[in-house]
């Protein structure tokens, strides 16, 4: 009974023979014998791994139908059906489909039962681990692989080494088996279905079976073992090509072989130069081996940087791409190696049709060889490279005519991409930064505070960018999660970002996702950019001007700092008149602050609102020896949160010297209005003082030429600088579509302002001879308010001279004595005696400023500003000046020239 027991697993299993193939316990014997390898071989199928080969090659197959949209929809389908968790065996439908799918024309996979045992297994049965380990039938050295070839039975081998041949396609065309390629393979079929599967079925061990009855068990070791010293030949005569065919089998692998070796020298496989063998076996195993440096190549760079995190997502993504391709390499190394022992196990005679010889071996190791040349030239391209920079590297790689590496490169280049795409939906949505490996082409920097957030904190690594993303794109991003950090942590705005760009995230997969990235680049990718961009922009936009008033802080600037609200300003300068007038050092800020808000009140600027006015505040600059209120005193605009992020220290800054310019100028406005009444009130007064007219002639010419001077200044300043850039800035800022947009723009009018009204390092001569001018100016007004003094004084004197001898007169005495009317002479001579040399000093302050302006229209002239040059024409528009300096009429020549050539 026990003895029926042990017999009877086999017992059932030859009876199971006979029924299906219809024949006796010795027809079947042959069939039998296979059926016992397979059941006590140990195969672990990797159904994952498979359901995608066989999903690319369906989609492969309506791609070379040229079926593109088919394509796309059963791509999408297929990526439906795996988030469903309804089919556990995808596999099988998938297989399914693609069977049926086939042309019915070509010869089918399995006529009968018959022919099914004359098959080796299905492609998925095989133990290749998910790792792309070496199939482990194969021993480390030639010494192991001897002995355990010798020692080993059939029932004994596990994994590969038990795997038959089974074509994907069906039989295999005789002119390919002979080395010979077939007029209809021009067009390359994908590895899976040619490279790995093309192998005859004849090479089953039923392919050519005797009729009698065969022995249960396969042959022994010593039967292989004589069998493989058949077709490798005696140790004496020359090597045979089977034995080459083994050796070429471990090179594949990057293991030396008996005859072939590595040579660290050359880096490269060669054979052993003592070894007896014909030309044209040493060339093709040379070319063969040429296929094991390129794996040794493409092996050595995973294993080495799949251990290193400093590498990266990106660098780890990398290298599984390049896994998978090594373990679809490495499944053609088993079907291949099971040939190889299928042969040795059942006897195959060398020379038989269905043996593997060097030939067939360069033919069907073809595409992987073009593969692994793919992918080794592209890890030398990769080398040093992580992050975006590798999949810059990556993506320039796939520039290429040859479809099927490029479409190599692409599959690799989605999976390098998915992190790149984690990170950058993660930023743009989420606004969080994850680059631990500063891999992403956005960089934080953690120690920036909180008010340097949106110029500081966040910048774009631009050697991360990669080359498929524009600069323009790259910029939108950054923008688009600065936006979002900025909102959280400056405005303090709660509005989760989904709220923000309301059903814009994405619910693909990063697979998905890299895929309509690598296709529709303009498309859907740059749709889905955009609209985060201008949903986050606009969103943050309008809580700054909401809530924090950016515009109109942006327009009290221009009211209070540029002087733009003028009855303000005018009687501004009119309470401040008697404070200013002092030495610095006598200067309270409380007074003066006193005297703003009492300026506010009694003008239009009382109507601001209160947020604006009580921004505006008094600022004292550094005193030196000398100054009185008018150098030391400004107006200030405190600014803080989030629209000191448009108002940084450096505007501020620039906006304090340009207050500072436009007051000075202002006041010398001011003066010569003053300068203007008193003569005009005076002129009466002194009209009974003849002697004094030739002095007040100079003056009123004097006067008439800075007044005309500071008009033209003020009005250069006042309409082509300050109000042309206002209106520029202005536009600039209702059409931005981002912050950085009018940050940029509000620079760009701080810094026209600041070089046409002469304050930066190109104009600083100008800017000398203009406040050389502006200090004549001053010293005529003191000169002229002496003379008007002194005068009136006299006339004072006279008057009461006079009023005393009619007085007297009146009384009935003599209007004067003698002693009196000497008096009165020599008083009168005295004062007659200063007027030449007030003449003089009047001659001289003109002399001097008429030489500063003439020097300042030359440096007009010269400027490279056409608005300066245009200054000069109106400044000089009689050409008074022009005629009494010739640098004048020499530099006017120069200037038109280079006008009519740029006409």
């Amino acid at each position: 009974m026990a003895g029926l027991d042990q017999k009877s697993p086999n017992v059932l299993l030859q009876s199971l023979c006979c029924r299906i193939i219809g024949k006796s316990e010795a027809e079947v014997a042959h069939q039998f014998q296979y059926a016992v390898r397979v059941i006590g071989s140990n195969y672990a199928p990797t159904i994952e791994r498979d359901e995608f080969l066989v999903s690319e090659k369906i989609k492969k197959e309506l791609l070379k139908q040229r079926r593109e949209a088919d394509a796309a929809l059963f791509s999408e389908l297929h990526r439906k059906l795996q988030t469903q968790g309804v089919l556990k065996h995808r596999w099988s439908i998938l297989y399914l489909l693609l069977s049926l799918c086939e042309d019915p024309r070509k010869p089918p996979r399995v006529a009968n039962y018959g022919a099914l045992f004359a098959q080796a297994l299905p492609r998925d049965a095989h133990s290749t681990p998910f790792y792309c380990a070496r199939p482990q039938s194969l021993s480390l050295s030639h010494q192991e692989r001897t002995g355990l070839t010798h020692n080993s039975t059939s029932m004994g081998t596990s994994g590969v080494s038990s795997i038959g041949v089974y074509s994907l396609n069906g039989p295999t065309p005789q002119s390919l088996l002979s080395g010979h390629p077939a007029a209809g393979d021009s067009v390359r079929q994908p590895l899976g279905s040619r490279l790995a599967w093309n192998l005859p079925p004849t090479a089953s061990p039923l392919a050519s079976a005797p009729t009698s009855r065969a022995p249960l068990m396969p042959p022994g070791p010593t039967a292989r073992a004589a069998h493989r010293q058949r077709r490798e030949g005696d140790g004496g005569a020359e090597i045979s090509e089977a034995a080459l065919v083994r050796d070429i089998l471990y090179v594949f692998q990057g293991i030396d072989g008996k005859f072939i070796k590595m040579c660290n020298q050359a880096n490269c496989y060669k054979i052993d130069e003592k070894a007896p063998l014909s030309k044209s076996l040493r060339d093709t195993s040379s070319r063969l081996a040429e296929l094991g440096w390129l794996h040794n190549k493409v092996r050595r760079y995973t294993d080495s940087r799949s251990l290193d995190r400093a590498f990266g997502l990106v660098g780890q993504s990398f290298c599984a791409s390049l896994h998978q391709e090594l373990k679809e390499y490495y499944r053609l190394l088993s079907v291949l190696h099971s040939q190889l022992q299928v042969e040795d196990d059942q006897g195959v005679n060398v020379g038989a049709e269905s043996t593997l010889t060097l030939r067939r071996l360069l033919v069907w190791t073809y595409d992987p060889k073009v593969r692994l040349k793919t992918l080794a030239a592209l890890v030398d391209y990769c080398q040093g490279r992580k992050g975006g920079e590798l999949a810059s590297a990556v993506h320039a790689y796939g520039k290429t005519g040859d479809p099927y590496m490029r479409a190599l490169v692409q599959h690799i280049l989605s999976l390098v991409s998915h992190p790149i795409l984690n990170f950058l939906y993660r930023w743009i949505y989420d606004g969080e930064l994850e680059d631990t490996y500063h891999e992403f082409f956005v960089a934080s920097d953690p120690t920036v505070k909180t008010d340097r957030l949106w110029h500081d904190k966040y910048s774009l690594r631009k050697s991360m960018i990669p080359s498929f993303v524009t600069m323009d794109q790259a910029r939108k991003v950054l923008l688009i999660g600065k936006s979002i950090n900025f909102l959280h942590q400056v405005c303090h705005d709660r509005t989760p970002p989904g709220k923000i760009t309301p059903a814009s995230k994405s619910t693909d997969s990063p697979r998905d996702a890299a895929a309509e990235l690598f296709t529709d680049l303009e498309g859907a990718f740059q749709g889905k950019i955009d609209a985060a961009y201008f949903e986050t922009s606009k969103y943050l936009l309008d809580v700054l001007n909401r809530n924090y008033l950016l515009l109109e802080h942006m327009q009290a600037m221009r009211r209070y700092l540029l002087l733009g609200q003028g009855d303000f300003i005018r009687h501004l300068m009119d309470l401040l008149k008697p404070e200013l007038a002092r030495p610095a050092t006598t200067l309270y800020q409380h007074n003066l602050t006193g005297i703003l808000e009492t300026a506010v009140r009694a003008t239009n600027a009382q109507f601001d609102s209160p947020e604006i006015l009580k921004r505006l505040d008094v600022r004292l600059l550094e005193v030196s020896p000398g100054d009185t209120g008018w150098d030391v005193f400004s107006l200030d605009y405190h600014v803080d949160g989030p629209i000191a992020t448009v108002f940084t220290r450096e505007c501020m800054s620039h906006y304090l010297r340009v207050f500072n310019f436009l007051w000075r100028a202002k006041r010398m406005e001011y003066i010569l209005t003053d300068i203007w009444k008193g003569q005009m009130c005076n002129a009466k007064l002194l009209k009974g003082m003849p002697e004094l007219s030739g002095v007040l002639h100079q003056c009123h010419i004097l006067a008439s030429e800075m007044v005309h001077f500071i008009h033209q200044m003020q009005y250069y300043i006042t309409f082509e600088v300050l109000e042309c850039s206002w209106d520029e800035l202005w536009n600039k800022v209702q059409q931005a579509q981002d912050l950085d947009h009018i940050i940029a723009a509000h620079e760009v009018f701080l810094d026209t302002i600041i070089s046409r009204c002469l304050l930066d390092t190109n104009n600083r001569s100008l800017l000398n001879q203009l406040r050389a001018i502006f200090d004549q100016i001053i010293e005529f007004q003191n000169a002229q308010d002496a003379l008007y003094r002194s005068g009136l004084e006299e006339l004072q004197l006279r008057l009461q001279f006079e009023d005393k001898k009619r007085q007297r007169e009146a009384e009935g005495e003599w209007g004067v004595t003698a002693a009196q009317e000497a008096e009165e002479k020599k008083r009168v001579q005295e004062f007659q005696e200063t007027i030449p040399k007030m003449r003089s000093q009047l001659r001289i302050l003109t002399h001097f400023y008429q030489g500063i302006v003439q020097q300042f229209l030359v440096l007009l002239m010269t400027s490279s500003d056409e608005s300066l040059q245009f200054l000069s024409f109106r400044l000089d528009f009689n050409e008074h000046y022009k005629a009494r300096d010739p640098r004048l009429r020499a530099s006017l020549g120069a200037t038109r020239g280079r006008r009519s050539s740029n006409i």
